[in-house]
């Protein structure tokens, strides 16, 4: 064992594709700081993580495949991690780690899924697949929030993304003189695109940018993470502290496949897309102390399961009992070893449903290979857009890729009837709020499909851990309202946007500002 194990930071943004970075090739939008870090960095060309956000934080948590895990959907009770995974955070908590997460955690929001339930010490977080969803606190805007640390409701003052960093910045700073992870998972720029006027007035009146508002998230994420490094060097940590940029998925909004407006660097497809543009991304990792600097590209196929075996070899961490994992090491690929990963078969798949995925509703990927839906066969050195199908020409392949992926669907397929239950009457969490968002059925997933009494049907998978009386309360708005179930929203609710003097810019569906849990145990 070293004589002190690297520190490790791991920035994942959410909704912000390959092509939403200057140093990918964009033409248009300013980001300085990634930029510098990319030119003293190591890249992976080659990352992929799944098309949509909950099965890539599920996946990256605990080194399996979403199909295996149980989150593959972003809500109806699917966007929950299982119970007996283990995470990346327990297991740096294992290593005597501090560790802590800040922003998006969207893999369970009760007991025993939350984040301080998972490995992290320290949280502060929003709740749901974004600020202003179903179970986040009601009214929430981006702006002027209230966050749960640890499960208990605080105030702040500031822009989301901002306060992820400064809380991040303040949690390694008090544990400076230990090893620490700090997992630092952004809302931004996922929609609704707000974000103030000096970051979207840097792109309005560009035809060629379909969402200003968009890039200017962007442009605040690569102003703090300039902060962020600037605070390691300014503490004497940075050659000790394993730093990672990466996204959660393809662009949301920042290419439009139709009209071609935007930035794609070439690929098909954007988010929620089985084409590479769903699940393509920047992964950008800097540890000078370990030697892994030097603005280098390592080419070799990898994914977001690998990195937690990863972790563990770089920081020679002692490994507790897990369930097997679905990734590999590359730990000596960054160290510039002369390794290449197996030819191996990556499946990726999701349903956003509570039903389970389709067979063939898929991606398998191999080193140069991409079969779609079980039919479109690509081969992406010469054809990184995939425009080209040469299933026909290539039938042995075809029939690799199938076979692999009907052996992995017999492994995983019976876990598929096993919902995540929430535990009721459990001490770490009591009372229990059964919110809209993890019904098995019809979901009520935003605050505005609540002031809309939009109908959610369905049930809650639950677990009683104790005997006794259960005292049930059905809500239609949250406590902190205190508002009858069947009146409208009060007009001191109305949705606005506290920005202040400086202004600011909303885009997106403006219901996503206020909501309630749906129920209460």
């Amino acid at each position: 064992m070293p004589a002190r194990r690297p520190n490790v930071v791991l920035v994942m943004t959410d909704d912000q594709g390959y092509g939403e970075l200057g140093c990918n090739g964009n033409p248009w939008i300013q980001t300085p700081s990634i930029h510098d870090f990319y030119l003293s960095a190591t890249r992976c060309q080659d990352f992929h993580v799944s098309p949509l956000c909950t099965p890539t934080r599920g996946a990256l948590m605990s080194a399996r495949n979403p199909l295996r895990n149980g989150a593959w959907a972003t809500c109806w009770g699917r966007s929950i991690l299982r119970r007996d995974e283990t995470t990346m955070a327990d297991v740096f908590l294992h290593n005597d780690y501090a560790t802590g997460m800040f922003g998006k955690w969207h893999i369970g929001d009760n007991y025993p899924y939350r984040p301080q339930d998972r490995g992290f010490e320290h949280v502060v977080a929003h709740r749901g697949g974004g600020v202003g969803q179903t179970p986040d606190y009601w009214g929430n805007s981006y702006f002027g929030d209230t966050y749960f640390h640890n499960s208990i409701p605080v105030a702040h003052e500031g822009y989301c993304t901002d306060i992820w960093f400064e809380e991040a910045m303040s949690f390694i700073e008090d544990n400076r003189d230990e090893p620490f992870f700090a997992y630092i998972a952004t809302n931004a720029p996922h929609s609704p695109y707000f974000v103030a006027d000096e970051f979207a007035d840097l792109y309005r009146g560009n035809p060629d940018i379909p969402e200003p508002e968009f890039y200017g998230m962007i442009t605040n994420i690569d102003a703090n993470f300039g902060r962020l490094r600037r605070h390691l060097q300014n503490l004497r940590i940075e050659d000790d502290t394993i730093l990672i940029f990466m996204t959660d998925n393809g662009t949301s909004g920042g290419w439009e496949e139709q009209s071609g407006r935007g930035y794609n660097a070439g690929m098909r497809g954007r988010k929620a897309s089985y084409y590479d543009g769903g699940h393509r991304v920047p992964f950008i990792v800097r540890w000078p102390g370990g030697g892994i600097t030097g603005g280098r590209d390592v080419r070799e196929l990898l994914t977001h399961m690998d990195l937690l075996p990863t972790f563990c070899e770089l920081c020679e961490l002692d490994v507790p009992e897990h369930n097997p994992w679905d990734g590999q090491s590359f730990a000596p690929i960054l160290r510039g070893e002369d390794f290449a990963m197996p030819d191996r078969e990556i499946f990726l798949q999701f349903r956003q449903n509570t039903e389970p995925p389709n067979m063939w509703d898929n991606a398998v990927m191999c080193r140069n290979w991409r079969l779609i839906n079980g039919e479109e066969l690509y081969y992406m050195p010469a054809d990184p857009g995939q425009r080209n199908n040469v299933a026909e020409h290539y039938p042995d392949m075809v029939r690799r890729l199938r076979i692999a992926h009907e052996e992995f669907w017999a492994e995983v397929e019976p876990s598929f009837r096993q919902p995540c239950p929430i535990s009721l009457g459990a001490d770490e969490e009591n009372p229990t709020c059964l919110g809209a968002m993890d019904v098995l059925g019809d979901v009520a997933w935003n605050q505005g499909h609540i002031k809309a009494a939009m109908k959610s049907t369905g049930r809650w998978a639950v677990q009683v851990e104790k005997d006794g009386h259960y005292r049930f309360e059905l809500r239609r708005w949250p406590e902190e309202i205190a508002t009858a179930i069947n009146a409208t929203l009060p007009p001191e609710h109305r949705e606005v946007c506290p920005f202040g003097g400086a202004g600011g810019s909303r885009r997106g569906d403006p219901g996503l500002t206020g909501a309630p849990e749906a129920g209460r145990v």
